[in-house]
Parts: structure tokens; sequence; C-alpha cells
């Protein structure tokens, strides 16, 4: 069979969640066809000639352009088999499955993608908990110079997604990983992970970032990796995500971390409220938050921290002690301007939906927007949001420097609040590592990426 893999985002990265299916689906004889919207403009021919179409949804941004590439084919082929599979493809199921999709698949679900194309499958909703994992088929895709590059001391160098484990051990409320893998974490074998980094290399990246949503689920499974790949590439530099906990439960590694490569870790900080950190589940507290910085930067690891600043329980004061938070610790130049806006997801599944800090501030489930209406217990924090949205939009728009971005952000943050605006320290060093896509998952898509599915296609900006 001809069968179309589609992805529409994957954080800027070589789709690896297409090119892993891609080599198990070519292994059972299929000819593939690969496409990557957020590199490639869509266009509904592109299925003619085509058996099956699977398309990839990761993340809530992904599975709300997805749902409109889906539109699209149902609308040129209606009888065209079509699958979402991922992590978030159960998720607005009832409104997916028939009318978009005939087949959803979440978890590992490589063999369950196999077999549906295969026709050994039928339409209910799976879950794979445990199953092998292809080499990438890497050359099915763009090349790596049309992704997000590691930007440091003013050089841009090619970088590469790969993973090392999938799920997660933890169980925050509000993430999706919970919801599928229910605190479990299912490793990539080492042999399968060393043999795609090698294959990253021979195609020119220089810098890798590991995908896992947390790689220190499994910490001896990824420090053997992290070695052997700087047994074998000691110039390669790599960056990771773990959560807080997770930074201080292993403080005794970061030295060798550092010495191995890492260059920066993504982590998610998420507010300074320890009220809201408690309803997340994040367990940690500002104050862990804040000693895991200091346990990074000892090392030479530079942290990016992740920001959800917008919850129905934020207050205008817990605003003003994030964005003191970042002034006093010299995180401003490490946090990309769009995580100052990032309000709350909550899809279908989410486990925030039994709690009970919830249920006053739920507002109906908005099915073009696959997830749960909210408002905020202040109104005067909606309408900040709305302020800061416009804010970051115009100067993200004008490539304004990313400072004088902050600046206005604490402005007017500060302002709301009626606080005065809290002295920066001076900054520790420039030219800080980065990717150069703006790193946000569960994130509404941006006017950009939805104009992606639009026919007919526009062009997209590069980054």
């Amino acid at each position: 069979m001809r069968v179309l893999l589609i992805s529409t985002y994957e954080l800027g990265h070589q789709p690896i969640h297409v090119a892993s299916p891609a080599a198990a689906l070519a292994r059972r004889g299929h000819d593939v066809v690969c496409i990557d919207t957020a590199v490639d403009p869509w266009d509904p021919a592109l299925v003619d000639g085509i058996d099956a179409v699977a398309i990839s949804v990761p993340m809530h941004t992904a599975l709300r352009l997805a749902t409109g590439i889906a539109e699209t084919i149902r609308a040129r082929r209606p009888d065209l088999p079509v699958c979402f599979y991922g992590l978030y493809a159960a998720v607005a199921r009832h409104h997916t499955l028939g009318p978009l999709a005939d087949r959803l698949i979440n978890g590992e679900y490589e063999t369950a993608l196999c077999d549906w194309v295969d026709g050994r499958a039928d339409t209910t909703v799976t879950y794979r908990h445990r199953e092998r994992t292809e080499l990438p088929a890497r050359r099915l895709l763009p090349p790596l110079d049309r992704y997000a590059r590691l930007a440091l001391d003013g050089e841009e160098r090619l970088a590469a997604a790969v993973e090392a484990s999938h799920g997660c051990s933890s169980r925050c409320r509000h993430c999706p990983v919970p919801a599928v893998y229910d605190g479990r974490t299912r490793i990539v074998a080492t042999d399968t992970v060393l043999a795609d980094i090698e294959q990253a290399v021979d195609l020119g990246a220089r810098h890798i970032s590991f995908a896992d949503p947390d790689v220190l689920s499994a910490p001896q499974h990824w420090l053997r990796i992290a070695r052997a790949l700087h047994h074998r590439h000691p110039d390669l530099t790599f960056d990771i995500t773990t959560k807080v906990e997770h930074i201080l439960r292993h403080g005794t590694i970061w030295d060798e971390v550092a010495s191995l490569g890492c260059l920066f870790v993504t982590t998610a900080i998420e507010c300074v409220d320890d009220t809201i950190l408690t309803i997340l589940d994040k367990r940690h507290t500002a104050a862990d938050a804040s000693h895991a910085i200091g346990v990074l930067r000892r090392a030479g690891i530079e942290p990016r921290p992740t920001l959800l600043p917008f919850t129905p329980w934020t207050t205008l004061e817990g605003l003003a002690d994030l964005v003191a938070f970042v002034s006093t610790r010299d995180l401003a130049e490490s946090i990309d301007p769009v995580q100052w806006t990032l309000r709350l997801l909550i899809p279908d599944g989410s486990l925030l939906l039994d709690h009970h800090a919830l249920a006053p501030h739920l507002d109906g489930y908005d099915p073009h927007r696959l997830g749960w209406r909210w408002t905020a217990a202040d109104p005067r924090v909606d309408d900040l949001h709305r302020r800061l949205t416009e804010l970051v939009g115009n100067h993200t728009a004008r490539g304004t420097d990313l400072n004088r971005t902050f600046d206005e952000i604490t402005a007017t943050i500060s302002r709301a609040a009626r606080r005065p605006r809290p002295a920066r320290v001076a900054a520790r060093r420039e030219g800080r590592p980065r990717l150069t896509e703006t790193w946000f998952c569960c994130a509404e898509p941006t006017c950009e990426q939805q104009a992606l599915t639009a026919v007919p296609v526009l062009a997209r900006r590069r980054p």
C-alpha cells in the first residue's frame, strides 16, 4: 500500500513521530511518503494515489492543525482511510472519530498503526504501552537545514531531535502524558537511539535535542546514552528536558552532564505560586525552582524555564511575583516571550477535570479549540492576558529585542498589579544557548501555523 504520513508540528524539529513509523511501515513492505506541513505547504492533491493517510498528533497544536488537514482530505477523497496517532490522538475523539478519522491510536502506536494499514485492526481507540521502536527513517524527511538550529554566541548549528524514552514517571495534572502513560516510562533501545544520533550527525547535526518528556524518568538509561554520545562525538552538544523535582533529586550528576556536552536544560517552572503548583501536582515549590536554577548554573548549564502564567487561579500579585523571580535570577534572556502569554489548556482526558478547584471556573467545551473554556477568578487577569498576547505578538512580528520585550512585559504586569518594577540583576552572559524555534508545547497554534492548512497554501517564514 502507498501510505502518506503527515506531521503538522513537532516543536520545530525534524518529526521523529513520522520518521519512526515510516521505518516500521517500510519494513512491512509499504511504500511510504512523508510530509511535514511545518516546512512544506499542505496541498490536498497530495492524497491522490494514496491508499491510507496517518497524521501525527503528539501535542495539542498538532491536533488542532491536523483537524484542518483532515477536513480537506475528507472533502477531496471521502472514502480514503485516515488515522490520527500520537499522544493527543484520543483527545476530542467524539468530534474526530468518524467525521475526520477512521482510527485513533495513542500511547505506543507503531505496531497498532502498522496493523491498521495492513487491515488487521478495527476502528476503536487503542492504547499500546510496550513495543519495539524502529530506527527513524530520516531519509524520508526534509533536510535538517529547514528546521530549528542551535543559536550560540552568534553562531547557528544544525540540530536534530531524538528520543531516548516515551512517557514520564510523573503525574502532573495539566500534562497530557500521564493521561496516557499513567506514570510509566518506556525506554527506546540504547542501540536504536545511538544509531539515530549517528544518522543525524551524518546529515549534518552538530547539536542534539533529547525530545523525551523527561529524560530523568529513566536516568541511568539516559546517562548511558549521553556518555556513549560524548565518547563517539566529543564536540557534539545537546539539550534535555526534565522537571525541577528531578534536577534536585539527581543533584550530583550535573557536573558530569555538563562535561558530556549539555548546554541547557528546559524545565517547567510554570509559576511561583505554591498553591497553584500544588493543584497542578508539580511536586516542587518556588523555592525548589530557585534552588534548581542554582544547581544547573553552578555546573555551567543554562536553565531555560517554561512558564504557565495564566490559570484559573492566577492573581495579579502572583504574576508580579513571577516577574520579580525572573528579574532577580537573570532568567529574562532564557525565556521566550511567548511563554508569558500561555494559558492553561484543558483538553478531554485532562487529569485536572477531576480536581475540585477547577469546577467553579469551567465555561463549557469548545469543539473548535478542542478543549474546555475557563475564566479566571479575577477578571482583571483575563484582561491582562489579552493585553500581553497583543504586546508579545506585535513585538515578535517586528523582531523586537528580547530584553526590550521583557521590559514591556514587566511594565505591563507591574502596572496591573500596582507594584514597582523589580530591579534586574546584571546579565551573566550574552548569546545564551537556545533553539531558533520558539519552544512551546501545550498551547494554542499561532496564526502562522494555522495558515499552513489553508488552501491556497501560504508561504511560511523560516526560523
